[in-house]
């Protein structure tokens, strides 16, 4: 069973986008993500490509560290 996430387990935060390196989510989503219903999560999977092209952040493989 999938657990539909993002997570890569690269779990820093972006101090100015306030966005996480890894997964681009904010921390409300990452604390409340297996409290979502499926459609919200996937909506919010969705945008996190353009949220972090707009943050200036560019995504990480899993493993790695921001620079």
């Amino acid at each position: 069973m999938s657990k539909e996430t993002p997570c890569i387990a690269v779990c820093m935060m972006d101090p100015k986008s306030k966005l996480c390196f890894g997964c681009g989510r904010t921390l409300p989503e990452i604390a409340r993500w297996h409290r979502m219903e499926r459609a919200e999560r996937l909506a919010v999977m969705e945008m996190l490509p353009a949220r972090m092209a707009d943050a200036g952040l560019e995504p990480m493989a899993a493993g790695s560290t921001p620079n």
